[in-house]
């Protein structure tokens, strides 16, 4: 693929795998993404996986053919991404490598290479001349790695923005963007909100025309929309008009209760998005919840606690800094219903949250009492 006629495509589809991070469900694999600059010096940005290591050192010999790259810029040492480093650097052994200080800790961690000899210790602002192309270094930590670099090439305004901007999915793929980049980024970026706002900012003052991300298509139509999206998905900013409904049953009376509830949202003219937290993708779940300003948690009683996927599910909202919605809580419970209590607690010290105080407790099964109390919060809610 070219990017240009002097920045060039090498990364690699995979379709092997099931569960990237061993936890996010992949249907249509990922994308390692990593590219070349061709200049008076050679530039290779970032490697990928390493079980995809030969067919990526291929890539770059069909555009190289004999020539040696002179460096080899690693902007971010997860393994998808630096698991061919130490390869590549065999394979070439006149090449320079840059990276962060922490980046090279993180090498002799890996691999027991520091590179001592033939590298290069990028910083804040620092920059590397290529000829005609210069490689500006912008720090990113905890974006979501405290050693990420991201890197703008000015002659051509192109930002290699390391994870951010990135999505699920190979390439030769076609789905929606936002959908798969909104699970991506909640599910692995969200939790740093604050630091990925502080590149955002950083990256406000360039020109862009071009985003080349690590995962996921490079970007060069209509930057406003995928940028715009990031400043909300950054600021936790709610992105449509809707309600999440999130469901953890046993027996299945919960469960009704929730399907009743989506029922009479819809009934009103509300988006619902509904999830039976057994079964679904949590990914997505978090994903809406994120998504829309409301969230409805309804869980069963389970060992005087919550149900364990509820509490799995509340768990990843909370660690990804969940905040600035309304919760509406309902539990069931036969003899000692407790799951509000529980989910209540869970959710305390959530920033902005709003947790309706009237609760739908379920004894057993559904009763006319609560199907008036589900009404009355489906219009609470609209």
């Amino acid at each position: 693929m070219h990017i240009s006629e002097n920045i060039r495509y090498i990364g690699v589809n995979d379709h092997e795998i099931d569960l990237f991070e061993g936890q996010y469900i992949v249907p249509n694999g990922m994308a390692y993404n990593s590219y070349v600059i061709l200049d008076e010096k050679t530039c290779v940005m970032d490697t990928v996986d390493s079980r995809f290591c030969d067919e990526w050192l291929g890539n770059l010999r069909a555009v190289l053919g004999d020539k040696q790259p002179d460096y080899l810029v690693v902007q971010h040492m997860e393994p998808d991404h630096s698991g061919s480093v130490a390869a590549f650097m065999a394979a070439y052994p006149q090449t320079t490598v840059v990276a962060s200080a922490k980046a090279f800790t993180m090498m002799n961690q890996f691999f027991g290479l520091e590179y001592a000899d033939r590298r290069i210790v990028a910083a804040e602002g620092s920059t590397l001349s290529l000829g005609s192309h210069t490689l500006t270094f912008v720090t990113a930590p905890m974006v979501h790695w405290p050693e990420v670099l991201v890197t703008y090439e000015s002659s051509e305004k192109v930002l290699f923005s390391a994870d951010a901007f990135g999505k699920f999915g190979a390439l030769d793929v076609e789905e929606d963007w936002a959908c798969e980049a909104r699970r991506y980024y909640f599910g692995i970026v969200g939790k740093y909100g604050a630091q990925a706002q502080a590149l955002l900012k950083k990256a406000a003052g360039l020109e862009i025309r071009t985003i080349c991300p690590l995962h996921g298509p490079v970007l060069k139509e209509d930057l406003a929309y995928y940028i715009g999206k990031y400043q909300l998905w950054t600021t936790y900013t709610p992105e449509d008009e809707g309600v999440t409904i999130a469901y953890a049953s046993i027996y299945g009376n919960t469960g009704k209760a929730a399907q009743l509830l989506a029922e009479e949202l819809e009934k009103l003219g509300v988006k619902v998005a509904l999830h039976d937290l057994a079964r679904c993708d949590q990914a997505e779940t978090v994903e809406d919840a994120f998504r829309y300003p409301k969230l409805v948690l309804a869980s069963s009683t389970y060992n005087n606690d919550v149900f364990h996927y509820m509490k799995t599910f509340i768990h990843h909202l909370t660690e990804r800094n969940y905040q600035s919605r309304t919760i509406a809580l309902m539990e069931n419970g036969t003899w000692a219903p407790n799951a509000a209590k529980v989910m209540r607690g869970m959710l305390e010290g959530g920033k902005n949250l709003n947790v309706l105080e009237d609760v739908v407790t379920i004894r057993s099964a559904l009763s006319e009492e609560n199907k008036a109390d589900i009404a009355q919060l489906a219009k609470q809610l609209a």
